[in-house]
């Protein structure tokens, strides 16, 4: 079982950006330190109070030369706001920096704020996507190519560095929407999924739609899934379960209002029952079906029953998924997972 965590770099009230990149960089060390698998980075635009992680590609090659052993995910870098020649560029030259160790998660985004900030009609973001695969699989085949697309355009381009990694950096989709499923699998992509919408039932269905679609489009193995989803450990259940109270109702509300008012027009009766969903949860809800919080023994028990209904293959802990909690208590939190959780699993 892989263990990584997810990052927001995420500014503290009254605090300032330079302080986000240094609790950041903090909890890297740590991670790097203590043994986790790998750090994955978000991707946020225009959001102040969000996320100071707007280039995270950038942040990856800071990590990259910080640290020796542990991998470096992009979760996801959201290809149709950028020229994917420049993106091919910048992942290789990660990639080569940090020795190979970069994963190259990938996606469109659900929210349209983003888009409509650059100026890109988010109507175009699944082209564009389709597009970018193409021309980054392109640019790292190491040759001199040329693409004519309806969005992207490359004459005689040969880039310069290539990856380490060949044929390129492992790829990993993010899905949400059931369809997405089944074009990760024909993709032959490894897959991101969350307990966000629907829950762990309908997780279930999704995950066996892209197992069976990968088999029948004959890929080697079984695909491969990581689960992202919030995590919470503590010396004991009574204050792994009292700490993280406020801060993860808050992260579902905030959810929940993200979803209702940034979905796009296709998708926005099944946003609206999303986040109607999001909204009513109570925290038993939310403590039995869509987080991992509890003491060691508590965390090994929950991670052993997700790997054995959904068959993952990695978790991606959300160590503040609503940005409330303090540095003290993330890092205790990874500690815990480090020590006393991941050698259950290794």
């Amino acid at each position: 079982m892989h263990f990584g965590m997810f990052m927001e770099f995420g500014p503290r009230p009254g605090g300032t950006e330079a302080e986000a990149f240094a609790e950041g960089f903090d909890l890297v060390d740590a991670a790097e330190t203590w043994g986790l698998d790998s750090a994955w980075l978000s991707e946020f635009h225009f959001s102040p109070d969000r996320s100071v992680l707007s280039s995270p590609i950038v942040v990856a090659g800071a990590i990259a030369a910080r640290t020796t052993r542990m991998r470096i995910g992009l979760a996801v870098y959201v290809l149709p706001l950028n020229n994917p020649l420049r993106i091919a560029e910048e992942a290789a030259t990660v990639d080569q920096i940090s020795g190979g160790r970069l994963d190259f998660g990938i996606g469109r985004s659900g929210f349209v704020r983003a888009y409509n900030s650059f100026n890109i009609d988010y109507g175009e973001s699944q082209g564009r996507f389709e597009e970018a695969l193409e021309v980054l699989r392109l640019a790292w085949k190491g040759e001199t190519f040329s693409y004519d697309g309806q969005f992207y355009q490359a004459r005689e381009a040969l880039v310069v560095p290539q990856p380490v990694q060949k044929p390129h950096p492992p790829m990993r989709m993010a899905a949400t929407s059931p369809g997405t499923f089944k074009v990760v699998a024909e993709q032959g992509l490894p897959l991101f999924v969350g307990l966000r919408g629907d829950g762990l039932g309908q997780l279930v269905e999704n995950i066996n739609v892209y197992r069976q679609t990968w088999r029948r489009c004959g890929h080697d193995g079984d695909g491969n899934v990581y689960l992202r989803v919030p995590v919470y450990g503590a010396e004991t259940e009574a204050a792994a379960i009292e700490e993280p109270r406020e801060n993860i109702i808050y992260y579902f509300e905030r959810q929940a209002r993200l979803i209702a008012a940034s979905s796009p027009k296709g998708g926005r009766a099944q946003s609206r029952n999303t986040a109607a969903t999001l909204s009513a949860l109570s925290y038993d809800d939310i403590l039995a079906t869509r987080v991992a919080f509890g003491s060691a023994a508590g965390l090994i028990e929950r991670i052993t029953e997700w790997q054995a209904v959904l068959g993952i293959d990695g978790i991606t802990a959300e160590l503040n998924a609503g940005g409330m909690l303090t540095a003290a208590q993330v890092k205790n939190s990874l500690r815990v997972i480090t020590r006393d959780v991941m050698p259950a699993f290794k």
